[in-house]
């Protein structure tokens, strides 16, 4: 197959206006590399994209992308760890000041692993099943759905599990001393995909709080 006609023709309008714009700035970074301050670890969602929702210049923000924006604890065992990986290098080596858990509406994850709780539709084995098994602590904290509705309990679900991914962060030695030391700051963030609203964790409520617009 072809590439996909719909790159090439973004890559066209991206070369003769934002490319052609910004040519300086991407000259300087490919010479001096990158220096983000900010890292966001988010969804893979193809409609919620970090650098389109803040409006991100390039080499502004250091991005990973996963299922349902899920960070795992600690685990030096010797397996792949991506997003892991990713900690150290933003940490390490670029040295970010910042650290936001971006969650979102309508997840694609979470609802695969609340289908996966009442009807078993993943099994253990599944790459997928597996990986949103990160998100059964928050589901533990916030209890089970009762009489809430669905997307209720979904939201509610999203929002608990960019907490416990904020926690999560915590069981990574190095991580955790430069957060004590207020070196590096950690935050979480909720993205409304139809709405278009941004919600900030407020830490001292545990609730997340919409900001201007």
């Amino acid at each position: 197959m072809n590439f996909p006609q719909r790159l090439i023709d973004g890559y066209t309008a991206f070369a003769g206006g934002r490319l052609a714009r910004e040519q300086d700035r991407y000259r300087e970074l490919g010479e001096r590399g990158q220096a983000p301050e900010i890292m966001v670890i988010g969804c893979c969602d193809s409609r919620v994209s970090p650098e389109v929702i803040f409006d991100a210049s390039p080499g502004e923000l250091f991005v990973v992308r996963n299922v349902a924006n899920l960070i795992p604890p600690y685990s030096p065992d010797g397996h792949y760890h991506g997003v892991s990986a990713a900690l150290e290098f933003g940490v390490g080596a670029l040295r970010v000041k910042h650290i936001v858990v971006l969650g979102h509406a309508r997840c694609g994850g979470v609802h695969a692993f609340t289908e996966n709780e009442h009807r078993q539709k993943l099994s253990a084995g599944d790459f997928i099943g597996k990986w949103i098994s990160l998100i059964e602590p928050a589901a533990k904290k916030i209890g089970p759905r009762g009489e809430a509705s669905a997307d209720d309990y979904q939201t509610r679900l999203e929002q608990a599990s960019v907490i416990n991914s904020l926690e999560s962060l915590m069981t990574f030695p190095r991580l955790a001393t430069l957060i004590e030391k207020g070196k590096i700051a950690t935050h979480g963030a909720y993205f409304g995909v139809a709405s278009g609203d941004l919600s900030v964790l407020d830490r001292k409520s545990g609730e997340f709080r919409q900001i201007g617009r």
